[in-house]
């Protein structure tokens, strides 16, 4: 339990929705990063948050985990080499703590998946680039709207 002793909703905005954000490019920072052990207690992961800085999707949070310590080497070379590309989109390619890549312009590119226990649709972030990639704009990916028994195969 906690107090909220002095705290008066009609005295703060209330939160929007958090519908997915539109697949694209976004120019963002990593606000936090934190290692958290996993589920099944068999190794730990770099989640790491990043925070839309530009354009109509200012300000909302995406979310990367990055599983470092897994069973898994699959996970563990996937998760280095993303780590890797933060690195080198922030510039910072041998940090010695994950603070240091904190407060840095960085591309992101989100895509949208469903999920697979609740179906509902949720950003992912699929890629990283350094921030002279975006032109000073984030850039949202073009959506085909051809139909695809219209398109060239």
């Amino acid at each position: 339990m906690a107090t909220l002793k002095g705290f008066d909703a009609n005295e703060v905005e209330p939160a929007t929705d958090f519908e997915p954000i539109p697949a694209g490019k976004y120019l963002a920072v990593i606000t936090e990063s934190e290692l958290k052990p996993n589920k099944l207690g068999t190794g730990s992961y770099l989640q790491l948050t990043f925070q839309v800085i530009e354009g109509e999707f200012k300000g909302r949070f995406l979310w990367a985990r990055l599983n470092l310590d897994h069973p898994n080497a699959t996970a563990v070379k996937i998760a280095r080499a993303e780590l890797s590309a933060v690195c080198r989109a922030v510039g910072v390619t041998s940090p010695n703590d994950s603070f240091e890549l904190h407060d840095l312009p960085l591309l992101i590119s989100v895509k949208s998946k469903k999920r697979a226990d609740t179906g509902e649709l949720t950003n992912e972030i699929k890629g990283y680039a350094k921030k002279e990639a975006a032109a000073g704009k984030p850039v949202q990916a073009a959506v085909d709207t051809t139909p695809p028994w219209r398109r060239a195969s």
